[in-house]
């Protein structure tokens, strides 16, 4: 993975294209370009880290192109729980929890990432608060997304694991 400038990539990261994605709809263009200006992008080839089990946690990554894997670490094993697809945010919980980081991030495929460090976060709220308040109600309604996603596997493992348990 390594970084680039906005005018170095090759993939439509413009406003209007960004705004498809959840975590930038309803942004104003200001906003989202303040976002590109101060933030760090990151070209990540297929296959590359984005973060690892127990990093720090001072920042998200959105994706602008491509998409993510992440493998949820617990008790010395690791499973895969999540994709990340384009207008998605991964990292906010660790971010705002100020804890590390819970598993891994892999590019599924060659991809482009916004890194959005805890310090921009907070000056984002200083020179946007109206669309800070925004991007707060789209990372949250990801969140809840994620967590229904999550139960419902949860759910269904169970539900299976009960079906075995009662076969003769």
């Amino acid at each position: 993975m390594h970084t680039v400038q906005t005018h170095e990539t090759k993939y439509d990261i413009s406003p209007k294209r960004l705004k498809e994605g959840s975590i930038f709809g309803a942004l104003s263009a200001n906003a989202i370009q303040y976002l590109l200006d101060h933030g760090t992008i990151h070209e990540a080839k297929k296959g590359d880290e984005v973060f690892h089990y127990q990093d720090k946690g001072e920042s998200f990554f959105a994706v602008l192109h491509g998409s993510l894997d992440f493998f949820k670490q617990h008790h010395h094993k690791e499973l895969h729980t999540r994709d990340i697809e384009f207008g998605e945010a991964l990292g906010f919980v660790s971010m705002i929890a100020l804890h590390d980081r819970v598993g891994t991030a892999y590019a599924k495929e060659d991809s482009l990432l916004l890194e959005v460090s805890s310090t921009l976060f907070s000056d984002f709220h200083d020179q946007y608060p109206f669309d800070f308040g925004i991007l707060l109600i789209n990372l949250a309604r990801d969140m809840a997304r994620n967590i229904r996603e999550l139960s419902n596997a949860l759910v269904s493992h169970e539900i299976e694991n009960k079906l075995e348990e009662n076969k003769p």
